[in-house]
C-alpha cells in the first residue's frame, strides 16, 4: 500500500506494522457532521422517501410473503458485486431443488446464505437483541456456511491481515487495520451504532463506510456490510419490514461505490460518500415503494377474482404464496399450503387453467411451475423505459 496516497489523517492513520507492511488504522467516527446545503437537501429527500416506504410497509396485508422479492433482489445483487453470477431464477430454482448444474448450485447457495444471514439478523433485532459485533459474527457464520469461503473462519474475527486490490500486501491498494489494533476500531463502531449522534441515514452511511474500512473478517465483508443497512433501519423502527436495499444502486455504480469508499479514507472528506449514499437511498426507496404498490395491487386483484370464482381455499393460499415463491413444485406447494400433494396438484391445475401458472421443466416427473406475471411484477423493472435498469440481473429464465 502506498502511504503517500493517503493525503489526510481525518479518517485514520497509515502506519507500518511490526511485520513490515503499511496499514490503515481508522480513527473513531465523528459524532457530529457539518452538512452543506446540497447534503441537507439530499438528506431531507432520502428521509422522506424512506418514511413513505415505511408507511407502505405498515399497510402490507401479508408482509412475510411480499418482502420476499425485495430480499432476493438484494441477495442476488449484493453477491453479484462480489463476483457471484447467480440470477433470481437460479435462486428460486435452488429453493425448489431444481438447480441445473453443480456450478449454478454453488453460486445460488452463496446467495441463499445472504437471505439466511439477513433473516437471522432481523429475527434477533426484533427480539430486542442489539446490532452488535456479536450479531455481526452470528450473521457472518451463516453467510459463509457451506459455500466458498467456508474455510475462512465463518463467524470469527480475523487474526491475520487482509488487503484489497493487488496480489500482495506490499502491492495492495488498501490494507485495513492489523488484527492487534482492529478491536479498538470495532469497539468504537459498536458504540457508534448504539448512539444517536446524527440523523439516522447519515449514521448508517458512516457505519457502512467504517465497517468496510475495518474489514473485520477474512471474507464476506462487503456482503455483511450491506446487510447492516436494512437491519439498522428495522432496528430503529424506521421500517417495519426490510424493504430498502442499496445493492441495486451500488451494483449500477460499482466503480464509484468502491472509489468513494477508498477516497474517503485517503482524503478524509465524508461528504462525497454521504451524498452518494443518500442518492442511493432516495432512488431505492422510491423503487421499493413502487414495486411494493404493484405487488399489493396485483395480489388483491388476483385474490378478488379467485373469490368471485368460488375457488377452494387451497387455490387462494397457493396463489398468495406465489408472490413470495413464483417457482414451485407440487411437493413445495404442498408444504407451503400445508396440504397433501394431490390437493396441491389440484390447486396447481386450477391456476394453470386460469393462466396464472405454467409448467416450465418439460418433464413428466418433478415438474417445475412458474407464475410469469407474478415473477415480472416482483422482479421486473418498475419503470422499463428508464435507463440503467437492473432487470438484467433478475432475468435469465
Amino acid at each position: 500500500m502506498r502511504p503517500e496516497s493517503f493525503e489526510s489523517t481525518d479518517r485514520g492513520l497509515v502506519r507500518r506494522t511490526l511485520e513490515g507492511y503499511w496499514a490503515f488504522h481508522p480513527k473513531p467516527l465523528p459524532r457530529q457532521l457539518e452538512l452543506d446545503v446540497e447534503t441537507v437537501g439530499l438528506l431531507d429527500d432520502a428521509t422522506a422517501a424512506v418514511n413513505r416506504l415505511g408507511g407502505v410497509g405498515l399497510l402490507l396485508p401479508n408482509p412475510h410473503l411480499l418482502i420476499g422479492p425485495h430480499l432476493r433482489i438484494e441477495a442476488v445483487l449484493s453477491s453479484r458485486i462480489e463476483g457471484t453470477q447467480t440470477d433470481v431464477p437460479q435462486l428460486l430454482r435452488l429453493e425448489a431443488d431444481q438447480v441445473a448444474s453443480p456450478a449454478q448450485a454453488a453460486d445460488a447457495r452463496e446467495v441463499a446464505n445472504y437471505v439466511v444471514a439477513l433473516e437471522h439478523g432481523l429475527a434477533r433485532v426484533r427480539s430486542g437483541f442489539p446490532v452488535s459485533i456479536r450479531l455481526m459474527r452470528e450473521m457472518h457464520e451463516r453467510l459463509l456456511q457451506g459455500v466458498r469461503g467456508h474455510h475462512r473462519k465463518p463467524g470469527e474475527l480475523r487474526k491475520s491481515p487482509v488487503w484489497i486490490g493487488g496480489a500482495t500486501l506490499d502491492h495492495a491498494v488498501f490494507v485495513p487495520p492489523p488484527p492487534d489494533t482492529m478491536p479498538d476500531a470495532l469497539r468504537d463502531l459498536e458504540n457508534f451504532v448504539h448512539e444517536r449522534p446524527m440523523p439516522l441515514l447519515a449514521q448508517v452511511a458512516l457505519v457502512h463506510y467504517q465497517f468496510e474500512a475495518i474489514h473485520p473478517f477474512l471474507d464476506g465483508n462487503g456482503r455483511l456490510g450491506r446487510i447492516l443497512i436494512p437491519l439498522l433501519l428495522v432496528e430503529r423502527g424506521v421500517l417495519s419490514e426490510p424493504l430498502l436495499y442499496l445493492s441495486a444502486y451500488f451494483e449500477q455504480n460499482r466503480r464509484e461505490y468502491y472509489d468513494l469508499l477508498l477516497r474517503t479514507s485517503q482524503q478524509g472528506d465524508l461528504m462525497p460518500w454521504l451524498k452518494f449514499f443518500l442518492r442511493g437511498v432516495r432512488q431505492q426507496a422510491q423503487d421499493a415503494e413502487r414495486r411494493t404498490h404493484r405487488l399489493v395491487q396485483m395480489q388483491a386483484d388476483l385474490r378478488g377474482r379467485l373469490l368471485e370464482e368460488g375457488r377452494p381455499t387451497s387455490v387462494l393460499r397457493l396463489a398468495e404464496h406465489l408472490f413470495a415463491r413464483p417457482l414451485v413444485t407440487a411437493r413445495m406447494a404442498a408444504r407451503l399450503i400445508d396440504s397433501s400433494v394431490p390437493t396441491a396438484n389440484a390447486a396447481i391445475r386450477a391456476l394453470i387453467e386460469r393462466g396464472d401458472l405454467e409448467e416450465i421443466s418439460g418433464r413428466e416427473r418433478y415438474r417445475l411451475y412458474e407464475a410469469p406475471k407474478i415473477f415480472e411484477a416482483a422482479y421486473g423493472p418498475v419503470e422499463p423505459e428508464e435507463e440503467g435498469s437492473t432487470s438484467a440481473a433478475f432475468e435469465g429464465k
